[in-house]
């Protein structure tokens, strides 16, 4: 089922989603199932799995050279959706982006998604490599998210790359892409922001899942903003709880968002990350409530790696 499908299903009724990452190659799925196994009894309609693009590694020669390969240090996407999906009879989201993928490649992958029954996916452009100053497409792939989500439309009009298919072979894909209500970090104003939203949800997209923020009034105003540059579709709030210290810096500098002062006086007076994960908790609760009274069609929160936080959330709000 899409994702907007579930929304109006849910008839006014805030839905509880979350998001994961796919553990790192080598490691065990079960590691991956552990921490979605707690967050189940919450019924959630979907489960995103992100996606990570391909970085370079140094590799000891043994004689003082090294030798730089490209590798994916957490691939299997697609096959966690299919998975998730297969274990817990859920819908999945698998995150698709323009950065480390050709065309070519991005059409065998939603060809995969069709083929196994996933009817979402969340278009991306994705961050620059480690050694890029600025974001670079791959050859032959897409530039902006804009462009990821016009590829995935077209292929729901069965217009593939190099072909035109029966009206039976069409996709079906329900079009998620991201949202910033303190704006991407390259946009040089919240009001430019919006118009690259504009020209996504003009391209296909289907609902917009926003950036993680700390202070409610910044969604209110984004959703409100987004309403007057003419974005009618879902907008869903993004979630995290703080869970360590070292948030306080590190956060702001990846992805250039204000933490309230009030939050992070709490965060400092904290002895331990014990004690961190605790803020966070009650932080993202009374942060959670006032956006369920507002309304908003989804909570969805960024678990990435463990999940007893959520859950606690969790257990407060649902």
């Amino acid at each position: 089922m899409k994702v907007t499908e579930h929304i109006k299903k849910a008839n006014g009724k805030t839905l509880f989603t979350f998001e994961i990452i796919p553990p790192k190659k080598g490691n065990s799925i079960q590691e991956l199932y552990n921490n979605i196994d707690p967050l189940m009894e919450f019924n959630p309609p979907f489960i995103d799995v992100t996606t990570s693009r391909e970085e370079y590694i140094y590799i000891d020669k043994g004689n003082g050279l090294l030798d730089r390969k490209i590798t994916r240090m957490r691939p299997g996407t697609v096959g966690i959706c299919a998975a998730i999906k297969h274990k817990y009879d859920v819908d999945t989201v698998p995150h698709v982006l323009c950065g480390g993928f050709s065309k070519e490649e991005t059409e065998y992958l939603l060809v995969d998604c069709h083929y196994l029954g996933i009817d979402n996916v969340m278009a991306l452009r994705g961050d620059a490599m480690s050694h890029q100053k600025y974001f670079e497409p791959s050859k032959n792939g897409n530039y902006f998210a804009k462009d990821l989500v016009a590829q995935i439309n077209d292929l729901n009009c069965g217009k593939y790359l190099h072909d035109v298919v029966e009206a039976d072979d069409k996709a079906d894909f329900c079009i998620g892409v991201a949202g910033y209500p303190e704006k991407h970090l390259e946009a040089p104003s919240l009001q430019t922001d919006l118009k690259r939203l504009k020209e996504k949800v003009d391209a296909g997209a289907d609902y917009v899942v926003t950036q993680m923020f700390f202070d409610n009034k910044k969604y209110f105003q984004f959703v409100e903003a987004a309403k007057k540059a003419g974005i009618h579709v879902p907008i869903i709030p993004g979630i995290k709880p703080i869970a360590i210290k070292r948030h306080l810096q590190l956060l702001p500098q990846v992805f250039k968002i204000d933490l309230p002062e009030i939050l992070i006086d709490e965060i400092e007076k904290c002895k331990s990350n014990i004690d961190v994960r605790q803020v966070g908790i009650e932080w993202t609760i009374q942060q959670s409530k006032e956006l369920l009274a507002a309304g908003v069609p989804v909570l969805h929160y960024y678990s990435m790696g463990k999940s007893d936080n959520i859950r606690a959330i969790a257990e407060e709000l649902f």
